[in-house]
């Protein structure tokens, strides 16, 4: 049966008729004319409600009756629920048995952009301030391994060199021959025009060497290795692994931070040399489909265009974002909160701060380089 209600107005009283079956699978009358009846009652007016031809009824009637009963109080009016079902008139009875404590409820608050920007600011100067005391934390932490002072499972060293390395060339390998075709074929289309065609070599390999193959490998790290780190630590601290070894002596630090930030260091020059070279090949493959040159020509031009600043220059950059990554990453971690959702956030924060550093620190290093004249 179809739910409806009615409301009749009296000068002392509002009297609510309720019929039909009121119930959340059905579709309920709106309660406009309730709400505009009480919005106009006087002052001290009984509200009293008829429920001869109520049928069934769940939630959304109780929904209804607390909504009229706030407004009935909000307007002072007397509110009579005599008429209604025993089970409604009970659980109504129960919901407005203990009032609400002021202020429980949240209420969202709306801030100036000023505001907004300033608090924002601080809490970007209170991450940078946590992660340069865990850089510092670090740095003593890889000193004590290199000294044969910390307490690590060597065998998990190997593993970190294992992961982010050997198990990282496959997407390294694509990502870097693709964007040696990419620059490959930009610069055929446009040096072609100047009768310059072969110094496409000369682009790839300057480009790939200083530039691309380190930022391009870093910020694939930055999402494989450096989320992994963050998960790996933030999983451990969520199941209270952490505190177990804080608890039995070992330093976390030196136990879980350390091999992973060596490891890193180790192998993202490494990645970066071999990203490096598979750049120049997926020129060089571009280059041999569209210019008429030989392959002798492509590779001595490439090997001409390559002196030991850029390739050193790159390798340094590479060391820069690797440790920059691992910091991010298991720093993030060891800050995760103490449930899954927090491993998330924390896995997420690493992945951009990350990519932030990489990029800023390749500005910076950039800039360095040419007042350098490297």
């Amino acid at each position: 049966m179809t739910a409806g209600i009615e409301a009749i107005e009296t000068d002392t009283e509002v009297e609510i008729h309720l019929s039909g079956d009121w119930l959340l699978a059905r579709e309920l009358p709106p309660g406009d004319r309730v709400r505009a009846a009480l919005a106009n009652a006087a002052p001290g007016a009984r509200i009293r409600f008829d429920a001869g031809a109520l049928g069934e009824w769940d939630t959304a009637l109780l929904t209804l009756l607390v909504d009229l009963q706030r407004r009935a109080e909000e307007r002072q009016l007397r509110f009579d629920a005599s008429g209604l079902p025993d089970g409604a008139e009970r659980l109504l009875h129960l919901a407005f048995a203990v009032r609400e404590r002021e202020g429980a409820r949240r209420r969202q608050q709306r801030h100036s952009f000023l505001f907004r920007l300033g608090n924002r600011t601080l809490e970007i100067a209170e991450q940078a301030k946590a992660l340069l005391t865990f850089t510092g934390e670090t740095v003593l932490s890889v000193g004590r391994v290199l000294t044969g002072r910390a307490t690590f499972l060597r065998s998990d060293l190997v593993q970190y060199v294992e992961e982010a390395g050997a198990e990282a060339l496959g997407i390294v390998s694509l990502i870097s021959f693709l964007i040696g075709m990419i620059f490959a074929f930009v610069g055929v289309m446009q040096l072609q025009n100047f009768g310059a065609g072969i110094y496409t070599a000369d682009l790839v390999a300057v480009a790939m060497v200083r530039e691309m193959a380190p930022i391009m490998t870093a910020i694939l790290m930055a999402g494989r290795t450096g989320a992994a780190y963050a998960a790996q630590i933030g999983t451990m601290k969520v199941n209270e692994e952490i505190d177990a070894l804080t608890t039995l002596g070992f330093d976390p630090v030196d136990f879980l931070v350390a091999p992973r930030v060596i490891a890193l260091i180790i192998m993202l020059p490494l990645l970066t040399m071999y990203a490096s070279l598979m750049g120049i090949i997926g020129g060089l493959s571009v280059g041999m489909a569209m210019l008429d040159v030989s392959l002798v020509q492509y590779v001595t031009q490439t090997v001409n265009a390559v002196n030991l600043n850029s390739l050193f220059g790159g390798l340094f950059k590479s060391i820069v974002y690797g440790s920059l990554i691992a910091l991010a990453g298991c720093q993030q971690g060891m800050a995760c909160g103490n449930s899954a959702m927090a491993v998330g956030q924390c896995t997420t924060r690493a992945v951009v701060s990350s990519i932030v550093l990489i990029v800023v620190s390749a500005s910076i290093l950039t800039v360095v380089y040419i007042n350098l004249g490297i």
